[in-house]
């Protein structure tokens, strides 16, 4: 009998508007590569953000999924469940010393943060953010698509666990968030790459596991912007499910037959998790969607 543990991924969309193309190609890499591991595949809202939340995005999301047979196990979790978690870690770091207060705008932090809050002894008076001391280490880990990766903190600074509105840091929350659903592989985009070393110092500051991480490539529109709620990208339509899902699969390079064209929507996904193999996306940032 093997000592794995099982496999647990996750989904974690947010809120900000219906669930377009690109997100749906992330949450299908995301669901094959846990189906294909006999896992189980979690689906997380992180509605923290709340001035970009959008109403009933988050329900639009759920229905949109289950249109297109990506069903998650358990119950879904929301972010905003958790705030009472996130403060009692930030009430213990405080008192450990490891994060402090700073007052200074996105406009005062032209680049990487210098630390000018770090040694003030004193609490300010106007609003502040909270950041955690980060030091000399380099911290690396091996992308299942990427490879290695390896990122001195300094070069990066002091970042931000909760904001000067009060809303807690992406970087603060997804960390919590996947050790709370056990979550132990995370796939997802190639645009938060930068940001997992962050989450690994985090995840070691707090004594947590590290999850494998694999970051697909970017799904780019003729024009080479990322598909995006920013770059006005449009809601998937259920009506066309299994066109769809076929060309998402042409772009996860599943080279899938045309044959499948003709077949349901529950045997295009069987196919699927059946032959799913994501090395020909390996060392690839982007992809257009044209190119197929």
């Amino acid at each position: 009998m093997s000592d794995k543990p099982p496999y647990i991924g996750r989904f974690a969309p947010s809120p900000t508007g219906p669930l377009h193309f690109g997100s749906l190609y992330t949450a299908l890499a995301s669901y094959l590569q846990a189906r294909s591991n006999q896992g189980l595949w979690r689906l997380r809202i992180d509605d923290l953000d709340i001035p970009r939340n959008k109403h009933g995005a988050a329900d639009s999301i759920l229905k949109t999924l289950d249109a297109f047979g990506l069903h998650w196990d358990d119950a879904v979790v929301y972010q905003s469940q958790t705030r009472d978690i996130y403060q009692d870690i930030l009430d213990q770091l405080a008192k450990d010393q490891l994060i402090y207060p700073c007052t200074c705008s996105r406009k005062d932090v032209a680049a990487v943060y210098s630390g000018v809050c770090r040694d003030k002894q004193t609490q300010p008076e106007a609003p502040y953010s909270w950041r955690i001391k980060t030091d000399q280490r380099k911290v690396s880990f091996t992308d299942d698509l990427q490879g290695l990766v390896c990122q001195n903190l300094a070069g990066q600074g002091d970042f931000i666990l909760k904001r000067r509105d009060q809303i807690i840091a992406y970087q603060f929350a997804v960390v919590v968030d996947d050790d709370l659903q056990q979550v132990n592989h995370i796939v997802r985009g190639y645009d938060l790459l930068e940001a997992t070393p962050r989450q690994i110092y985090l995840q070691q500051v707090l004594g947590l596991a590290t999850p494998s991480y694999m970051h697909v490539p970017l799904i780019i529109d003729g024009h080479g912007y990322k598909l995006s709620k920013q770059t006005l990208a449009t809601a998937v339509d259920a009506k066309h499910a299994q066109a769809i899902i076929f060309e998402l699969l042409t772009l996860l390079r599943q080279n899938p037959p045309k044959a499948l064209q003709q077949v349901t929507l529950t045997e295009q996904l069987s196919w699927a998790v059946a032959n799913w193999n994501p090395a020909g996306l390996t060392g690839c940032r982007e992809i257009r969607r044209e190119d197929g």
